[in-house]
């Protein structure tokens, strides 16, 4: 995912959880990375968090962003990730979780121990 993310200079993470290691590489990479969820999250200093629903969010937040990512995003988001992402004119890449199909239109891409999907303008 990392390398997919590398050409992005302002990236935005939706559903950080507890799984910050892409955020933080992409970090200390030289990236802008802001990382959301619904709940306050711990992060690594590089990396900026906001509390933030994809169902409601604040475009604030994804303003200026190149790219929306999402790790092991349920289908029920994929939607609502990809219309934030299109309101500030931004690449949605994401996974999926397990066997789950994209709920978009969506490019797959084979990357280390999953697929990377690139949703379709």
């Amino acid at each position: 995912m990392v390398d997919a993310l590398r050409p992005f200079d302002h990236v935005v993470e939706v559903g950080i959880g507890t799984r910050t290691a892409v955020a933080a590489e992409l970090a200390a990479a030289g990236k802008r990375v802001t990382a959301t969820d619904v709940v306050e999250r711990e992060v690594p200093d590089c990396v900026r968090f906001v509390v933030d629903a994809v169902t409601d969010p604040d475009p604030g937040v994804y303003r200026g962003a190149d790219a929306v990512y999402a790790l092991n995003l349920p289908p029920e988001l994929h939607r609502p990730a990809r219309r934030v992402a299109r309101q500030v004119d931004a690449d949605f890449l994401f996974t999926t979780l397990g066997g789950d199909e994209p709920a978009v239109p969506a490019d797959p891409e084979q990357i280390p121990y999953d697929v990377l999907y690139r949703a379709q303008d």
